[in-house]
């Protein structure tokens, strides 16, 4: 191997994990400094559920569209878009001076988060095309995940207390022009020559129909559940998302490919996915308004409290590789949701006159099922199907881990009295949160059970060995995502 081509490998890896270590930060450093941009910008509950579903909803309808547009326009490219988009759009969060301005940026900051995230692994699997080499890189791309989820809400708690919230967004600048240099001065330009048409129909469905499903959620307590308005943009956006599934039946190259779903390990997982996103990490935004609105903590002392929970997740998911090797994936994913239910009612131990310590056996518990269930959800659900598939599969089920976010937020947050979250009557506030915990527990508990049933007992039988198509019957976009050009 050439000097050369050994920089470029590693310049590569380096941009890659520091351009999704940004991204992922951005999902975990906004928690802490919620209150701040509340008292700032002078917000309810309502804006700032916005702050959060914003970037997911973004992120999870614009992730497999960005992944077929850089098959066809080049995946160096279209990852210097991303994280131009990004980057930007980081500096209009910091600029905001109103949360109109910050949910519009937040949104921006989603699509160029969906274009960096869907392109990486392409990115990556271009640049070390051999097996041995690609584990390597991949390990290190999964550890940059794992740490960046793990030390976000202290990051964001310490740039908040610190300093102020508009630095939570203002620390992408300088990291996101690092990248794009490196992007477009050291890594090599891939592209798919059987690149797939892009789903205009698809993704102009999928949108706006999960757009109005929470939007509903979000207003449903202010207008009222049977008011016209709510009715109306809850049938019009569940519509919208049943013709999104006729239309991905019938396309030639479709976005989202409903075959996959016959197949009860790869439904099982992406129900998995939605189940927890839509509890335990839905849940955070709820969490940290308790920990600073109610116990009076400092958005630090808030990331610190989640410290220890994030540790013994990275922990338990490290050990998972040995585990794994006795116990199906299975009983790891049903568990892992059975650990996360059992902990989200340990939440509800909390109250008003609480210490923050009442907290740390549910966070501990949920993050000990996390850590189980994370690595076994990413086997089955890559696994499932071909191996060339791998990335389209990546793709649906990082839509399904969003979309759960962005529908989790909004739906637990329709139970909490949302004139009580940022003042107003903290028991109210708690009464509203325990409502949530307990719903959280039951999406948890029934994404446990799900898994059970749907995923196979034995991990393999149907997950190692997919039924592999013809190339004449593979739509375009499903073609090796990790070709190199």
């Amino acid at each position: 191997m050439s000097a050369t081509s050994l920089s470029a490998k590693r310049w590569t890896l380096a941009v890659v994990c520091a351009a999704t270590a940004i991204l992922m930060l951005d999902i975990a450093v906004v928690n802490t400094a919620l209150s701040a941009i509340a008292a700032d910008l002078d917000t309810g509950l309502h804006g700032l559920q916005w702050v959060v579903d914003a970037y997911t909803l973004a992120l999870a309808t614009a992730v497999l569209t960005a992944g077929s547009l850089a098959d066809r326009f080049g995946r160096r490219r279209l990852f210097a878009w991303g994280i131009a988009v990004f980057t930007a759009s980081s500096a209009l969060c910091a600029t905001a001076g109103s949360i109109e301005m910050l949910v519009g940026a937040r949104a921006v900051q989603g699509v160029g988060a969906a274009i960096m995230f869907a392109v990486s692994l392409a990115v990556l699997a271009n640049a070390f095309p051999e097996k041995r080499e690609r584990s390597k890189a991949l390990a290190a791309y999964g550890a940059t995940i794992g740490g960046a989820f793990a030390f976000g809400p202290l990051v964001g708690g310490a740039l908040t207390s610190g300093i102020d919230w508009e630095w939570i967004f203002l620390i992408n600048i300088p990291i996101g022009l690092f990248c794009l240099w490196v992007t477009l001065s050291k890594v090599k330009e891939s592209r798919d020559p059987r690149a797939p048409r892009v789903d205009v129909v698809g993704q102009s469905l999928l949108a706006p129909g999960l757009f109005l499903v929470v939007l509903a959620l979000l207003r449903g307590n202010d207008l009222g559940w049977t008011s016209t308005t709510i009715v109306a943009e809850l049938a019009a956006g569940l519509a919208l998302l049943v013709a999104f599934v006729i239309a991905e039946s019938r396309v030639a190259e479709p976005m989202l490919p409903l075959r996959f779903f016959r197949n009860g390990d790869f439904t099982g997982a992406q129900v998995a996915s939605f189940a927890i996103s839509a509890s335990f990490f839905a849940i955070y935004l709820y969490a940290t308004l308790y920990l600073q609105q109610v116990l009076g903590l400092s958005a630090i002392q808030a990331g610190l409290v989640y410290l220890p929970g994030t540790l013994v997740m990275l922990v338990v998911s490290g050990a998972t590789a040995q585990l794994g090797q006795k116990v199906s994936a299975r009983t790891m994913i049903s568990v892992g949701l059975g650990l996360v239910a059992v902990g989200m009612g340990l939440f509800m131990l909390a109250g008003t006159a609480s210490s923050w310590v009442i907290l740390m056996p549910g966070f501990l518990v949920a993050s000990i099922g996390t850590g189980l269930f994370n690595p076994a959800l990413t086997n089955v659900a890559l696994s499932s199907v071909s191996q060339d598939m791998s990335g389209v599969a990546a793709g649906v089920n990082d839509t399904f881990r969003q979309a759960g976010i962005a529908v989790g937020v909004a739906a637990l947050g329709a139970l909490i009295p949302a004139q009580n979250a940022c003042g107003g009557d903290p028991g109210k506030y708690v009464s509203g949160m325990h409502d949530a915990l307990l719903v959280g527990g039951i999406f948890a508990a029934v994404g446990a059970i799900a898994g059970w049933f749907l995923i196979s007992s034995k991990y393999g039988a149907a997950a190692e060995a997919p039924v592999e198509e013809t190339p004449a019957e593979r739509p375009a976009h499903l073609r090796p995502a990790l070709d190199a050009a």
